[in-house]
């Protein structure tokens, strides 16, 4: 029997601080059809992360081994030598499951999906209240390095310009409204 499953896939996007992780786990939580798109990099694990769930950890040479064998759909060089990106098995994988598949990736990874598979996904961006909003909560998470910090706001600053070309933005200044939100484009889009 043929499997007829027309798998979507719903991509949230945002500058970091914005809240877009926070959202994509209420909407896991929240919709059995969906799973999440675990994206690789070769950056070094964090002790609370596993592998296969939050990240595929992969050494520089195997990411740009993957890269040049055509592996992924998209890919970038988010930091200075610092590698991300989906890949094809991965949205494969989830897809043969029969499941929607939703991302949290860079805004040039959510337009790269959107230029291969068109409507089939919907490009969500996160913005938050003001830049200031979001150089404080990145502060606020003591990760980052002076440099790595100045480093993020200027990529902040660029990425704040993709909000036009995404397909919805969800403003996230409550959180509890950004889930409703976040919640109802869901529901439309799975036709409920």
């Amino acid at each position: 029997m043929a499997n007829d499953f027309k798998g979507r896939m719903i991509v949230f996007t945002a500058p970091s601080g914005a809240g877009k992780t926070t959202i994509v786990r209420h909407v896991l939580e929240k919709f059995d059809q969906m799973a999440f798109s675990v994206s690789a990099t070769n950056r070094e694990k964090r002790l609370s992360e596993r592998e296969g769930v939050d990240y595929y950890f992969l050494s520089t040479d195997d990411f740009k081994e993957q890269i040049n064998s055509g592996a992924f759909l998209e890919w970038e060089e988010v930091y200075e030598g610092y590698y991300y990106g989906t890949l094809k098995s991965e949205v494969e994988r989830l897809w043969k499951l029969n499941k929607h598949i939703v991302f949290d990736i860079d805004v040039r990874g959510a337009m790269r999906l959107k230029e291969l598979y068109g409507d089939k996904v919907l490009t969500i961006f996160i913005k938050a209240p003001s830049l200031e909003i979001l150089v404080d909560r990145l502060s606020a998470r003591n990760t980052d390095s002076r440099d790595s910090l100045q480093r993020r706001i200027y990529r902040i600053k660029n990425e704040m310009s993709y909000e036009t070309l995404c397909d919805k933005v969800i403003f996230n200044n409550v959180l509890d409204d950004a889930f409703r939100h976040a919640e109802s484009l869901i529901l439309e889009i799975l036709g409920k």
